[in-house]
């Protein structure tokens, strides 16, 4: 062999180290929403039906139920709908309060557009060492509708998505969101 052939052979075999040293160390980044910071020994999640102290009926079935999909839809855990044995972390929440304020009016003074406020506690606790894995004693969540209704009530949570059920709908699917992406990224 030459020595340019040597020389190629050599710069050839350092290019393919370099490389597998590359793909073979991590970064340590994931994509967003794609990651977990629990730890290795929670693979059952148990979400049962969330606590509700509002007015609003059957927000915490709908809140239940987006969180559970949205876990799910993340792909690392089993969702158990309880709290009994067999879950490696139990995740619970009380939402607290819902109110509503106009932010914006239409030329005769009605609103046209609301603030929505939801308050919530809400734990996640590994259930084998019994202790807190993630919790947020005061979730405050916001967002913002148009009125689909110029009636004195509107102020009314329950009115309020009595007559616009999209609204709690798009609130509920958010604060999933939010909650989940929270737990799992550390946030």
């Amino acid at each position: 062999m030459s020595w340019l052939a040597k020389r190629r052979f050599r710069a050839l075999r350092l290019c393919v180290a370099c490389s597998l040293c590359v793909l073979v160390s991590g970064c340590g980044y994931s994509l967003a929403g794609r990651g977990s910071f629990l730890p290795a020994n929670i693979r059952t999640i148990g979400v049962p039906l969330f606590t509700n102290r509002t007015n609003v009926f059957n927000l915490e079935t709908l809140l239940t139920q987006d969180v559970r999909s949205e876990f799910i839809g993340r792909g690392r855990y089993r969702i158990l709908p309880e709290a009994g044995s067999g879950v490696d972390a139990l995740l619970t929440a009380e939402v607290t309060s819902v109110t509503i304020r106009p932010v914006s009016l239409n030329t005769q003074q009605l609103a046209t557009r609301f603030e929505i406020l939801m308050q919530a506690r809400v734990q996640l606790r590994d259930t084998a060492e019994d202790k807190v894995l993630w919790e947020n004693p005061g979730v405050l969540f916001r967002q913002e509708f148009e009125s689909q209704s110029t009636q004195q009530n509107a102020l009314d949570p329950a009115a309020f998505f009595g007559q616009d059920r999209n609204a709690l709908e798009r609130m509920s699917l958010d604060f999933a969101r939010t909650i989940v992406s929270a737990i799992l990224e550390a946030f």
